[in-house]
């Protein structure tokens, strides 16, 4: 059984991105980035909105695996490349990337059936799908990668609607005043 996992990148006072939508305030130094890829390592399965699909697309350029670029780039790319993705999307009309599939609707019964199955973690990715996962019940573990910076309003990363008591597993800070919290929730959805 995989445990379904949200990770976020947030600004001190809670946002993935600023009022303008930018987010390079997150971008991850080598320390974080490396800490980042030893997160995603185990994930079988991503689990995107459309708009972070887009963005991560990236990752599955001839560029982010070029031998002139940094060792955590390389690596978080060939992370990123073996797991299966699924983008919910009521308007993307096909993946641009291998191992990829669209689903149409956010179906919390189908994200279950998927966790009870996998042998893998899964990773939910982008705000409002993991607004929607919380929601339900689905999210096992939450990992915030906070960022010592206040943004002041923008996309939150936590939907504002629910009531969600986790367990604290372990802080991390980073030379740069990034801090990673590690959650779980204890009310387990299997």
């Amino acid at each position: 059984m995989g445990d379904l996992i949200y990770t976020a990148i947030t600004s001190l006072d809670g946002y993935v991105a600023d009022v303008t939508g930018n987010f390079d305030w997150s971008v991850p130094d080598e320390e974080v980035h490396s800490f980042v890829n030893a997160l995603e390592r185990p994930i079988g399965t991503y689990l995107f909105g459309r708009r972070l699909y887009e963005v991560m697309t990236v990752w599955d350029t001839p560029a982010m695996t070029a031998p002139d670029q940094p060792d955590v780039i390389r690596e978080f790319a060939a992370i990123w490349q073996a797991a299966d993705k699924i983008v919910y999307s009521t308007t993307l009309a096909a993946p641009v990337t291998p191992r990829t599939t669209i689903e149409r609707t956010f179906d919390p019964e189908a994200i279950r059936r998927m966790k009870a199955s996998s042998p893998h973690d899964i990773s939910v990715g982008g705000a409002e799908l993991a607004g929607q996962a919380i929601r339900a019940g689905l999210v096992d573990v939450l990992h915030l990668i906070v960022s010592p910076i206040v943004v002041g309003g923008g996309k939150p990363a936590l939907p504002a609607d629910v009531t969600w008591p986790l367990e604290l597993l372990d802080t991390r800070r980073f030379d740069n005043g990034v801090v990673h919290l590690h959650y779980r929730s204890p009310l387990r959805v299997g």
